[in-house]
């Protein structure tokens, strides 16, 4: 049974940091790129980042680009997004999906809901002062 575990959100001031982690079951993680995503109140779920599970290629949304890294833990099937730099418009809940793409991220469509299909239930982010 594919699962997905996000952990790690929180209430953190604007300029804050967090590290969010997505602990995997019940596949082998060697064989799945995976995105992280967020939604915001009243907003659309967005891609934020994906890393591929074969040469460790990453993909950002411009919004976050020098603030978030994304990185992984075969050993730990754990998949993790450092969160620096933090600002009030990064509030929101932020999902963890294991891509349909197989290993790779899809460089154009790494953002994309409709390229992943398992997720997890969401840890929750409120950057505010």
């Amino acid at each position: 049974q594919v699962q997905l575990v996000e952990s790690g959100g929180g209430l953190v001031q604007p300029g804050g940091s967090l590290r969010l982690s997505c602990a995997t079951s019940g596949f082998n993680l060697d064989y799945y790129a995976i995105g992280w995503f967020r939604q915001a109140p009243g907003k659309e779920r967005e891609g934020v980042s994906c890393i591929s599970m074969t040469d460790r290629s990453t993909y950002y949304t411009d919004s976050v680009k020098g603030r978030f890294t994304i990185s992984r833990d075969n050993a730990k099937n754990t998949v993790y997004l450092q969160m620096n730099s933090l600002k009030p418009e990064d509030t929101a809940v932020y999902y963890c999906a294991t891509a349909r793409t197989g290993p790779y991220c899809s460089p154009s469509y790494y953002d994309s809901e409709r390229l992943y299909d398992s997720w997890g239930q969401g840890t929750q982010v409120t950057v505010s002062s």
